[in-house]
This record gives C-alpha cells, sequence and structure tokens, in this order.
C-alpha cells in the first residue's frame, strides 16, 4: 500500500526531440533529475525515450539509477521504466534490475509503480525485499 509520504519530487527536465513527424507526433530523449521521500530517501537520474502520438499522449521506457537509502540501509540500484502519458498526467510500471544493487542494497529486488501530481511531484509505490 502506497504510503502518503512515498513520493518524489522532479527537480530538473531536459528533454529533446530527435524525431519530429509532420502530424505533430515525435520521439524525444529526456534526462531527469529527482529527490525521494518516503520508503526511498535519495536522489535520482533518469533518462526516457519518448514517443508522442500527440501533445497530450505519448508511451516511454526509461532507466533510473537511485543513490540513497531504503530503511536506513544505503546504496544505489537501477530501475526500469514502461510508462505511458495521457492528458498531463504519466504513470508508470518499474521493476528494480536484477544485481543492480550496490552497497548495503546489493540483492535487491523488487517492483512498483508511480502516477504523477501536480508541480513535478508524483507518489510512488515500492514493493522490495529490502
Amino acid at each position: 500500500m502506497n504510503k502518503v509520504g512515498d513520493v518524489f519530487q522532479i527537480i530538473a527536465w531536459d528533454e529533446t526531440p530527435y524525431c519530429k513527424n509532420e502530424d505533430g507526433s515525435k520521439q524525444s530523449h529526456a534526462k531527469i533529475s529527482q529527490t525521494y521521500r518516503g520508503t526511498i530517501e535519495g536522489t535520482s537520474e533518469l533518462q526516457y525515450l519518448m514517443s508522442y502520438q500527440s501533445s497530450s499522449s505519448a508511451v516511454f521506457v526509461g532507466m533510473e539509477t537511485i543513490q540513497g537509502s531504503i530503511k536506513g540501509k544505503p546504496g544505489s540500484f537501477i530501475l526500469r521504466h514502461n510508462g505511458i502519458f495521457e492528458n498531463g498526467v504519466a504513470c508508470s510500471d518499474f521493476t528494480i534490475i536484477s544485481n543492480s544493487g550496490k552497497g548495503e542494497l546489493a540483492g535487491i529486488e523488487g517492483s512498483g509503480s508511480f502516477r504523477s501530481g501536480e508541480n513535478g511531484q508524483a507518489h510512488y509505490e515500492l514493493t522490495s525485499n529490502v
């Protein structure tokens, strides 16, 4: 169950189209920095590849490296994202990549999801073996 305090905040977003089509659809690459609060305490660097079918609809995949702690255990790990963006709301399911954990998070496994809110903030849910 998602705890009220499990949120991340986007602190930087740099998106560059690499393919634009006459109908307004496009593909882009985004580099994002975030801070986490709650189950995860820390920061992350994330890169998305995005395919917009219109200005209000896209699908995206990404890799996110999180540096921080879970339940007081410091380290890092990588998430693989698979998401959608529709009418201003982004949602993603993510999986912790096997063998990506470092430090006291070595061996971490799990998955989760997020749903964006307002002002670059989103609520996330993470289930892990930590």
